[in-house]
């Protein structure tokens, strides 16, 4: 049985619901453990919640999820000088590892969509900066 609240799982005490919000949360938090991975790309509503102090530890996270599989688009920016392929597959691996391990559900599709690349550079001080360029 399918829920707006996520995914309901019956048992003989009652019913489990896992809300997509806690599916988003454990692939973000996944994915930014790889490296190489310099930042999730929210967009804007990611960008508004920072403002008003809120940390969105879903940001750059979009899942659609099912009574049994879910499917995950995964929005980042790269660290300057990575291999983006290696970087990808790796979100791929972890990200399926967690939300398979944690939910039980069945991980159909991590798709990474690259947003942008984040270097370093000196600023006119001297002091270490990074630069972020992405893509619109």
């Amino acid at each position: 049985m399918f829920t707006e609240e996520g995914r309901a799982m019956p048992s003989d005490l009652g019913t489990i619901r896992i809300a997509d919000e806690v599916v988003s949360v454990i692939a973000g938090l996944a994915a930014m453990e790889v490296e190489g991975v310099a930042a999730m790309s929210g967009g804007i509503a990611g960008g508004i919640a920072e403002v008003l102090g809120r940390r969105n530890l879903s940001k750059g996270i979009k899942v659609e999820v099912g009574t049994e599989e879910a499917k995950a688009d995964i929005y980042i920016i790269v660290k300057y000088g990575v291999r983006i392929p290696d970087v990808a597959w790796e979100i791929q691996e972890s990200v399926k590892k967690a939300v398979e391990g944690m939910t039980g559900l069945r991980v159909l599709q991590v798709n990474v969509h690259i947003q942008g690349v984040n270097f370093p550079y000196k600023d006119k001080d001297g002091g270490d900066r990074e630069a972020e360029v992405t893509v619109k």
